[in-house]
């Protein structure tokens, strides 16, 4: 006898979806439903649907676009792929800011610390690098013992007591996103806008967030390439974060050449502590004091004074010590390449291109990034004392300061680099 259809198939079930059917009615163009976006998000957290198939998926999206309705679902779907934070009552403003990545981005180490010591809750789930932009997570893991994986608990606990939390994606909050951000950075479809914007919206979402501060970038070492696109991602990410009454802002910033003067993981967190200690490059300095002024209310005297009294550098060392970092190793260089050396100018004039893409991809390859999902990145190599545009420099003066584990990929990256750097002769 057959079974009774209710006793096969519960109310609560929920069939597995056709994901070979999906990915080609996204190749073909066709808009999936709720529903769908729903069960494959499902099957993907839950280990069912492998990884060959969603990369599948993730490139049809790339070549063929989302709609903001399937860009809406895509987000609420990974942002209820786990938990959503929950406050106490009466709590602080709860605020965050993203960047959609670029090459020496380390604003998140200054910004996070300095808003917590004007009261705020600052909240953070950041990410890991992808492609040639930096990753924060892999910044702070460059700090001996920092711990990026607290639970839910400590995060909050740690909250209450300090104003901020950095801490990457856990298996409960935005699990569907920690895995397909990692799918992305090893299959070339990281600069797909619907995947960007439901990465970035589903991890602030589950913050759970009163504002946000949205730091998008454009030129050659951002996924976006110019300011009309980067324009347009920052009004895609606005309208999905109003829809669930999260008050967003933006900042459109360009990227083509490094923040600061240094690129790689460990260099970045010295330049980020020197900037927390009041000496930083100005162009850091000044975008970090450009977001913290669309999420505060405090002046921008007030806060640059933070940067500068050493409060926000203290709520910094608070932050390392809570999430198990060696603040002390702050205080010295954290790790150094055994080989190092420095591209030199060709001639005097004046710095005309410090190519972020170039410079970005010559770390990359010195081993700062991941070619593979379980890839080690290496804390110590990157570059330094970068030449900034607009300075003058004379015939052998440094142009950039190279830090490479091996002597061979020292060589390749002074090769490379040389592309990225060109000097107008003085009339």
């Amino acid at each position: 006898m057959k079974p009774d259809f209710a006793e096969a198939f519960p109310l609560n079930f929920s069939p597995p979806v056709n994901l070979p059917f999906l990915i080609a009615k996204k190749r073909d163009g066709g808009e999936l439903s709720d529903a769908e976006i729903s069960g494959i998000i499902r099957d993907f957290t839950a280990g069912t649907v492998p990884d060959h198939q969603m990369s599948a998926l993730t490139m049809a999206i790339y070549f063929r676009g989302m709609t903001p309705r399937e860009t809406a679902a895509l987000t609420q779907a990974m942002m209820e792929s786990g938990d959503v934070l929950q406050y106490p009552a009466n709590s602080p403003p709860k605020v965050d800011k993203h960047s959609t990545g670029g090459v020496g981005d380390k604003v998140s180490l200054v910004l996070a610390p300095l808003l917590a010591c004007e009261g705020l809750w600052v909240p953070m789930i950041s990410g890991r690098g992808l492609g040639i932009t930096g990753g924060t997570l892999d910044k702070l893991e460059s700090i001996p013992g920092f711990r990026t994986d607290l639970d839910q608990a400590a995060a909050l606990r740690q909250l209450e007591k300090i104003g901020v939390f950095m801490i990457g994606q856990t298996d409960r909050l935005c699990p569907a996103d920690r895995k397909l951000y990692a799918l992305r950075d090893v299959t070339a479809t990281v600069p797909s806008r619907p995947l960007i914007v439901a990465s970035i919206m589903s991890k602030k979402l589950a913050e759970n967030l009163d504002r946000l501060v949205l730091d998008v970038k454009h030129g050659s070492g951002a996924f976006m390439k110019n300011r009309e696109d980067a324009i347009l991602l920052a009004s895609e990410l606005a309208e999905v974060g109003r829809a669930m009454d999260v008050e967003v802002s933006s900042v459109i910033s360009p990227m083509d050449q490094p923040l600061g003067r240094t690129a790689g993981n460990a260099l970045e967190v010295i330049e980020a502590v020197e900037t927390l200690q009041g000496r930083g490059p100005a162009d850091l300095r000044d975008l970090v004091l450009d977001l913290a002024r669309r999420v505060c209310p405090a002046s921008r005297e007030d806060l640059a004074g933070r940067l500068h009294d050493g409060s926000a550098w203290e709520r910094f060392v608070s932050l390392v010590d809570a999430q198990g970092g060696d603040a002390a190793s702050l205080e010295r260089p954290i790790h150094a390449a055994p080989f190092q050396c420095d591209l030199r100018a060709p001639h005097a004039g004046v710095v005309a291109s410090a190519d972020a893409g170039i410079i970005g991809s010559v770390v990359f390859e010195l081993g700062a990034g991941r070619r593979d999902m379980q890839d080690a990145v290496d804390p110590a190599v990157g570059c330094s004392a970068i030449a900034k545009i607009g300075e003058f420099v004379e015939k052998d003066a440094p142009l950039v300061r190279i830090h490479a584990r091996t002597q061979s990929s020292l060589f390749h990256a002074e090769d490379a680099l040389r592309c990225a750097f060109q000097i107008n002769s003085q009339p």
